[in-house]
């Protein structure tokens, strides 16, 4: 690995660890604050429409401005996320912070970050090793922001061992997210990697001859983002507490043991991968995923709703290293900084309608329909993923007859 590609898992690791938390403490905050479970997924709706945008430009200007300039750019978003978060308590103001700052509802990394990130990381790898490089930034990212899960139950500890207001250790929490940004921040200024050039030696800024390929993943990636958006982590956790009178305590270590699934998946899913192929390994592993999630909410108690939600956890994110190893592989190298945005941009896009819907049908009803509906949107995207792409392979799989 080289520098730069340590610097890069190193800050992998530290965004995810600030994701972890703040996923789980957001609606609880919110709670705190007096929010409804429909503005609590009015917030996250918010969240994501405004990554979404951010992302879209960091894809398309991150040849023009450098990767390593946007980056330090978003380091100081989310600095001022944090501080904003912790110092605003109503509506509007909050509802701001959450359309242009980096708050992540979802404890994946859907993020400004992401596309510099991925085309930096894809650069110095191919084939084989680029898919490996990529389950190696999901593990970090993974375990990271299980860590960060577990370190939420740290205001309920405070406030009942060092008799602080609850809001006052949420609010610190906000503080501490704000100060991982300064982190990131310092590793980013490290970077030394330059931007992929077209042959004529000019950056490229958009794309070129994979435009239609991509733009049909986007589509497809955006379904399957529309049915996650019923299902991020902090209306799952909302659910929990909802359904089944979960504790914030109880929720960080069932949020920390999945994390711990998810990022040992990443490891497998490599392996998998080099056996039968990216979109094979894709659709096989997410398919029982999304039929463990539409069963939870038919669970009338906890233990098997959370071994439901660890089953899925193992399976439902080997297509992230995965999907983002096979969007690099099927485009030119000066196009990868902007597939990564326009595939990861309409994902978030596609599920800034969902949170919102989702927490009025919480509102409703502790039943769980949101699960069901994701799951189902899931299952759709995989079988379309399957019937359009599988005979699409990327080089070292053509290689291999």
């Amino acid at each position: 690995m080289s520098g730069d590609s340590r610097r890069l898992l190193a800050a992998r690791g530290v965004r995810a660890f600030g994701d972890g938390f703040v996923s789980l403490l957001l609606p609880a905050y919110l709670l705190e604050l007096g929010w409804t479970p429909f503005q609590v997924g009015l917030m996250a709706t918010t969240t994501l429409l405004g990554s979404g945008l951010l992302t879209l430009a960091a894809g398309l200007l991150g040849q023009r401005l450098g990767h390593r300039r946007l980056l330090l750019a978003a380091t100081g978003l989310m600095v001022a996320t944090g501080l904003g978060v912790a110092s605003f308590s109503t509506f509007w103001p909050l509802m701001l912070v959450a359309f242009v700052g980096t708050l992540n509802p979802s404890g994946g990394d859907t993020s400004v970050f992401l596309p510099a990130e991925h085309a930096l990381l894809a650069q110095g790898a191919e084939g084989k090793a680029r898919t490996v490089a990529f389950a190696r930034y999901s593990l970090v990212g993974s375990l990271s922001a299980a860590a960060g899960a577990l370190a939420a139950a740290l205001p309920a500890f405070f406030s009942r061992q060092g008799g602080l207001e609850m809001r006052t250790s949420l609010q610190g929490m906000f503080l501490l997210y704000a100060l991982l940004g300064i982190a990131v921040a310092i590793l980013y200024r490290g970077l030394r990697t330059q931007a992929a050039n077209t042959p004529d030696g000019e950056p490229s800024a958009g794309l070129g001859p994979s435009r239609r390929r991509v733009y049909l993943l986007a589509a497809l990636f955006s379904l399957d983002a529309l049915g996650g958006g019923f299902v991020v982590q902090s209306l799952l956790a909302l659910w929990l507490y909802q359904r089944f009178g979960l504790s914030l305590e109880a929720a960080a270590s069932i949020f920390f043991w999945t994390g711990v699934l998810t990022a040992f998946s990443y490891l497998v899913a490599a392996r998998i991968a080099d056996r039968i192929g990216l979109v094979r390994t894709m659709v096989y592993t997410h398919l029982p995923s999304s039929l463990c999630l539409m069963a939870m909410p038919f669970c009338r108690e906890l233990a098997w709703a959370i071994g439901l939600l660890l089953l899925r956890s193992a399976l439902s994110q080997m297509d992230v290293p995965t999907r983002s190893s096979y969007v690099m592989a099927i485009v030119t190298p000066a196009e990868r900084g902007a597939a990564a945005s326009v595939t990861s941009v309409p994902r978030s896009l596609a599920a800034t309608a969902s949170p919102a819907l989702a927490g009025y049908l919480l509102g409703l009803s502790s039943f769980g329909w949101p699960l069901v509906v994701g799951g189902a949107l899931k299952i759709v995207y995989d079988l379309l993923l399957l019937a359009m792409f599988r005979r699409v392979h990327p080089p070292e799989e053509r290689s291999r007859g």
